[in-house]
Protein backbone atom coordinates (compact mmCIF):
# COMPACT_ATOMS: atom_id res chain seq x y z
CA UNK A 1 0.00 0.00 0.00
CA UNK A 2 1.41 3.38 -1.05
CA UNK A 3 2.20 5.96 1.60
CA UNK A 4 0.24 9.18 1.48
CA UNK A 5 1.89 12.16 -0.16
CA UNK A 6 1.83 14.32 2.95
CA UNK A 7 4.30 12.00 4.69
CA UNK A 8 7.09 12.78 2.22
CA UNK A 9 9.74 14.83 4.02
CA UNK A 10 12.30 15.23 1.22
CA UNK A 11 11.79 14.99 -2.53
CA UNK A 12 14.79 14.87 -4.88
CA UNK A 13 14.27 15.23 -8.62
CA UNK A 14 16.84 15.11 -11.45
CA UNK A 15 19.59 16.19 -9.04
CA UNK A 16 23.19 16.68 -10.13
CA UNK A 17 25.89 17.13 -7.49
CA UNK A 18 29.54 18.08 -7.68
CA UNK A 19 31.65 21.21 -7.61
CA UNK A 20 31.64 24.47 -9.52
CA UNK A 21 34.13 27.24 -10.07
CA UNK A 22 33.95 30.46 -12.07
CA UNK A 23 35.18 28.57 -15.12
CA UNK A 24 33.37 25.23 -15.03
CA UNK A 25 31.14 22.74 -13.29
CA UNK A 26 32.40 19.29 -12.31
CA UNK A 27 29.52 16.85 -12.05
CA UNK A 28 30.25 13.87 -9.78
CA UNK A 29 26.79 12.29 -9.86
CA UNK A 30 23.57 13.16 -11.66
CA UNK A 31 20.17 11.70 -12.53
CA UNK A 32 19.40 11.28 -8.81
CA UNK A 33 15.71 10.82 -7.95
CA UNK A 34 14.09 9.67 -4.71
CA UNK A 35 11.53 10.46 -2.00
CA UNK A 36 12.19 10.15 1.73
CA UNK A 37 9.33 9.48 4.13
CA UNK A 38 9.13 10.19 7.84
CA UNK A 39 10.30 7.32 10.04
CA UNK A 40 12.33 5.67 7.27
CA UNK A 41 15.91 4.48 7.64
CA UNK A 42 17.75 4.93 4.34
CA UNK A 43 21.28 4.13 3.14
CA UNK A 44 23.26 5.66 0.28
CA UNK A 45 25.77 3.19 -1.13
CA UNK A 46 28.18 3.01 -4.05
CA UNK A 47 31.83 2.59 -5.00
CA UNK A 48 34.53 4.92 -3.67
CA UNK A 49 34.47 8.36 -5.29
CA UNK A 50 30.99 7.89 -6.74
CA UNK A 51 29.59 10.92 -4.88
CA UNK A 52 27.97 9.60 -1.68
CA UNK A 53 29.42 12.25 0.63
CA UNK A 54 28.94 14.97 -1.99
CA UNK A 55 25.26 14.06 -2.23
CA UNK A 56 24.87 14.08 1.55
CA UNK A 57 26.54 17.48 1.82
CA UNK A 58 24.25 18.79 -0.92
CA UNK A 59 21.15 17.48 0.87
CA UNK A 60 22.44 19.19 4.01
CA UNK A 61 23.08 22.43 2.04
CA UNK A 62 26.77 22.45 2.91
CA UNK A 63 27.34 22.80 -0.83
CA UNK A 64 24.90 23.80 -3.59
CA UNK A 65 23.46 21.44 -6.16
CA UNK A 66 24.53 21.85 -9.79
CA UNK A 67 21.03 21.26 -11.16
CA UNK A 68 17.75 19.63 -10.25
CA UNK A 69 15.42 20.04 -7.31
CA UNK A 70 15.49 19.31 -3.58
CA UNK A 71 12.14 19.98 -1.89
CA UNK A 72 11.73 19.90 1.87
CA UNK A 73 8.10 19.60 2.94
CA UNK A 74 6.97 20.70 -0.55
CA UNK A 75 9.18 23.81 -0.58
CA UNK A 76 12.46 24.29 -2.44
CA UNK A 77 15.29 23.83 0.05
CA UNK A 78 17.06 27.03 -1.07
CA UNK A 79 14.04 29.07 0.01
CA UNK A 80 14.65 28.25 3.68
CA UNK A 81 16.84 30.61 5.68
CA UNK A 82 19.79 28.91 7.44
CA UNK A 83 18.30 29.11 10.94
CA UNK A 84 14.97 27.60 9.87
CA UNK A 85 16.78 24.88 7.94
CA UNK A 86 18.96 24.05 10.97
CA UNK A 87 15.75 23.25 12.84
CA UNK A 88 14.71 20.83 10.08
CA UNK A 89 17.90 19.04 8.95
CA UNK A 90 20.89 17.97 11.04
CA UNK A 91 24.14 16.72 9.53
CA UNK A 92 26.78 14.47 11.09
CA UNK A 93 30.01 14.48 9.06
CA UNK A 94 33.14 12.37 9.32
CA UNK A 95 35.55 15.26 9.90
CA UNK A 96 37.14 15.27 13.37
CA UNK A 97 35.36 17.73 15.63
CA UNK A 98 37.22 20.87 16.64
CA UNK A 99 35.83 20.84 20.19
CA UNK A 100 37.13 17.54 21.58
CA UNK A 101 38.14 19.33 24.78
CA UNK A 102 34.45 19.83 25.54
CA UNK A 103 32.56 17.42 27.74
CA UNK A 104 29.93 15.09 26.30
CA UNK A 105 27.03 17.14 27.66
CA UNK A 106 28.57 20.42 26.41
CA UNK A 107 28.93 19.04 22.89
CA UNK A 108 25.42 17.57 22.86
CA UNK A 109 24.07 20.94 24.07
CA UNK A 110 25.45 22.58 20.90
CA UNK A 111 22.60 20.85 19.09
CA UNK A 112 20.23 23.39 20.62
CA UNK A 113 22.00 26.33 18.94
CA UNK A 114 19.24 26.91 16.33
CA UNK A 115 16.74 27.50 19.14
CA UNK A 116 18.66 29.53 21.75
CA UNK A 117 19.12 33.29 21.92
CA UNK A 118 22.37 34.99 20.90
CA UNK A 119 23.82 34.26 24.35
CA UNK A 120 23.12 30.55 23.92
CA UNK A 121 20.95 30.47 27.05
CA UNK A 122 19.28 27.08 27.55
CA UNK A 123 15.64 26.96 28.63
CA UNK A 124 14.06 24.14 30.63
CA UNK A 125 12.79 22.73 27.34
CA UNK A 126 16.31 22.79 25.86
CA UNK A 127 17.73 21.02 28.91
CA UNK A 128 14.99 18.37 28.79
CA UNK A 129 15.72 17.65 25.12
CA UNK A 130 19.47 17.42 25.80
CA UNK A 131 18.86 14.96 28.65
CA UNK A 132 16.51 12.89 26.49
CA UNK A 133 19.11 12.75 23.68
CA UNK A 134 21.85 11.59 26.06
CA UNK A 135 19.54 8.91 27.44
CA UNK A 136 18.49 7.70 23.97
CA UNK A 137 22.07 6.90 22.99
CA UNK A 138 22.99 5.58 26.45
CA UNK A 139 25.64 8.19 27.27
CA UNK A 140 24.58 9.06 30.81
CA UNK A 141 27.62 7.50 32.47
CA UNK A 142 29.91 9.44 30.10
CA UNK A 143 28.13 12.80 30.27
CA UNK A 144 30.97 14.63 32.08
CA UNK A 145 33.86 13.00 30.21
CA UNK A 146 35.95 15.04 27.79
CA UNK A 147 35.31 14.01 24.18
CA UNK A 148 39.03 13.45 23.64
CA UNK A 149 38.86 10.67 26.24
CA UNK A 150 36.25 8.68 24.31
CA UNK A 151 36.59 5.77 21.93
CA UNK A 152 35.57 6.20 18.29
CA UNK A 153 32.31 4.37 18.95
CA UNK A 154 31.49 6.50 21.98
CA UNK A 155 32.30 9.71 20.10
CA UNK A 156 30.05 8.62 17.26
CA UNK A 157 27.20 8.23 19.75
CA UNK A 158 27.90 11.74 21.07
CA UNK A 159 27.59 13.15 17.55
CA UNK A 160 24.31 11.29 17.08
CA UNK A 161 23.08 12.67 20.42
CA UNK A 162 23.96 16.20 19.29
CA UNK A 163 21.91 15.63 16.11
CA UNK A 164 19.03 14.34 18.24
CA UNK A 165 19.26 17.41 20.47
CA UNK A 166 18.93 19.53 17.35
CA UNK A 167 15.50 17.86 17.11
CA UNK A 168 15.21 17.90 13.33
CA UNK A 169 12.82 15.85 11.21
CA UNK A 170 15.75 14.70 9.03
CA UNK A 171 19.15 13.45 10.20
CA UNK A 172 21.94 12.96 7.64
CA UNK A 173 25.06 10.99 8.60
CA UNK A 174 28.23 10.49 6.57
CA UNK A 175 29.79 7.05 7.18
CA UNK A 176 28.62 6.73 10.83
CA UNK A 177 30.30 3.30 11.21
CA UNK A 178 33.76 4.23 9.90
CA UNK A 179 36.66 2.94 12.06
CA UNK A 180 34.33 0.80 14.21
CA UNK A 181 34.57 -2.95 14.73
CA UNK A 182 31.74 -5.24 13.63
CA UNK A 183 29.93 -5.18 16.99
CA UNK A 184 29.96 -1.38 17.22
CA UNK A 185 28.95 -1.00 13.55
CA UNK A 186 25.86 -3.10 14.22
CA UNK A 187 25.21 -1.29 17.51
CA UNK A 188 25.25 2.15 15.84
CA UNK A 189 23.01 1.07 12.94
CA UNK A 190 20.54 -0.62 15.29
CA UNK A 191 20.44 2.53 17.40
CA UNK A 192 19.76 4.71 14.36
CA UNK A 193 17.03 2.40 13.09
CA UNK A 194 15.36 2.37 16.50
CA UNK A 195 15.46 6.17 16.66
CA UNK A 196 13.89 6.41 13.18
CA UNK A 197 11.05 4.08 14.14
CA UNK A 198 10.38 5.47 17.61
CA UNK A 199 10.65 9.19 16.80
CA UNK A 200 9.43 9.15 13.16
CA UNK A 201 12.60 10.96 12.11
CA UNK A 202 13.90 10.41 8.58
CA UNK A 203 17.48 9.11 8.90
CA UNK A 204 19.81 8.86 5.90
CA UNK A 205 23.40 7.65 6.01
CA UNK A 206 26.21 6.87 3.60
CA UNK A 207 28.00 3.59 4.07
CA UNK A 208 30.35 0.97 2.66
CA UNK A 209 28.59 -1.66 4.77
CA UNK A 210 26.34 -2.79 1.93
CA UNK A 211 25.35 -6.18 3.36
CA UNK A 212 24.37 -4.55 6.68
CA UNK A 213 22.38 -1.92 4.81
CA UNK A 214 20.47 -4.64 2.95
CA UNK A 215 19.56 -6.30 6.25
CA UNK A 216 18.69 -3.20 8.27
CA UNK A 217 17.35 -0.37 6.11
CA UNK A 218 13.93 0.47 4.68
CA UNK A 219 15.31 2.00 1.48
CA UNK A 220 18.64 2.14 -0.33
CA UNK A 221 19.93 4.56 -2.95
CA UNK A 222 22.60 2.99 -5.14
CA UNK A 223 24.85 5.56 -6.78
CA UNK A 224 26.16 3.85 -9.90
CA UNK A 225 26.88 6.69 -12.37
CA UNK A 226 23.90 5.56 -14.41
CA UNK A 227 20.28 5.13 -13.30
CA UNK A 228 21.03 5.39 -9.54
CA UNK A 229 18.32 2.90 -8.52
CA UNK A 230 16.34 3.57 -5.34
CA UNK A 231 13.94 1.35 -3.44
CA UNK A 232 13.57 -1.25 -0.74
CA UNK A 233 16.36 -3.83 -0.45
CA UNK A 234 13.94 -6.55 -1.64
CA UNK A 235 13.00 -4.55 -4.73
CA UNK A 236 16.63 -3.76 -5.58
CA UNK A 237 17.59 -7.43 -5.19
CA UNK A 238 14.69 -8.49 -7.44
CA UNK A 239 15.76 -5.94 -10.06
CA UNK A 240 19.39 -7.16 -9.86
CA UNK A 241 20.59 -3.65 -8.99
CA UNK A 242 23.36 -4.87 -6.64
CA UNK A 243 24.82 -7.05 -9.37
CA UNK A 244 25.81 -3.93 -11.33
CA UNK A 245 27.54 -2.25 -8.40
CA UNK A 246 31.07 -3.64 -8.94
CA UNK A 247 32.92 -5.12 -11.93
CA UNK A 248 31.52 -8.64 -12.44
CA UNK A 249 34.95 -10.13 -13.03
CA UNK A 250 35.97 -9.24 -9.47
CA UNK A 251 32.95 -9.30 -7.14
CA UNK A 252 29.51 -10.86 -7.66
CA UNK A 253 26.30 -10.46 -5.66
CA UNK A 254 24.52 -13.59 -4.48
CA UNK A 255 20.78 -12.87 -4.28
CA UNK A 256 20.16 -16.04 -2.25
CA UNK A 257 22.46 -15.00 0.59
CA UNK A 258 22.24 -11.19 0.10
CA UNK A 259 26.02 -11.05 0.10
CA UNK A 260 28.98 -10.35 -2.17
CA UNK A 261 31.43 -13.04 -3.17
CA UNK A 262 34.93 -12.69 -4.61
CA UNK A 263 35.06 -14.22 -8.05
Amino acid sequence: MEKEEEHITLNVKDLAVGYSSKKEKTIIANNINFNLYEGEFTAIIGANGIGKSTLLRTLGTIQPSLSGEIDLNDQAIEKYNPLTLAAKISLVLTEPIAAKSMTVIELVALGRSPYTNWLGTLTETDTAIIEKSIKQVELNTLRNKKCNELSDGQLQRVMIARALAQDTAIILLDEPTTHLDLYHKVQILKLLKTIAKETKKTIVFTTHEIEMAIQMTDKILILDNDSNPFGSPKTLIREKSFEKLFPADTVVFNADTNSFKIR
